[in-house]
């Protein structure tokens, strides 16, 4: 039996109840604390009568931002898929694909030297 969820990174939990009815420690009678299912609801024996475990649904959901980047990745995912079928199709669109990998490539090694020149420059202004 789960009694409680807990949210993490990128989860929510909304709802919920942990609540059990008390049973008293006693040792000498073995039934006290036994559990059973009676029609749709669940019981405790608390060595005089069965009390109605109360039952409860928590919804646990992505948050927004984990929905945002799963939206973005099947996204990503659908334009390279549809890129790869385009160009599987027509050699002219594949000659721009290279160029624009290079181009991209080109770009990445442009931004390391911007990136070194900055972290130079903050140097300098805060020794």
């Amino acid at each position: 039996m789960i009694k409680g969820l807990t949210g993490g990174p990128g989860l929510i939990v909304q709802g919920g109840n942990t609540s059990v009815p008390y049973v008293h420690q006693n040792v000498s009678n073995p039934m006290q604390g036994m559990l059973r299912i009676w029609g749709s609801d669940m019981q405790v024996f608390d060595g005089g009568s069965w009390l109605n475990i109360s039952t409860s649904y928590a919804t646990v959901e992505l948050d927004q931002e984990t929905q945002d980047l799963l939206t973005w990745a099947r996204t990503q995912r659908t334009l390279e898929m549809n890129r790869k079928f385009l160009i599987e199709n027509n050699p002219a669109l594949e000659n721009a694909y290279r160029a624009v990998l290079r181009a991209e490539q080109n770009f990445d090694i442009l931004a390391k030297f911007v990136e070194n020149d900055l972290e130079a420059e903050l140097r300098e202004i805060a020794p």
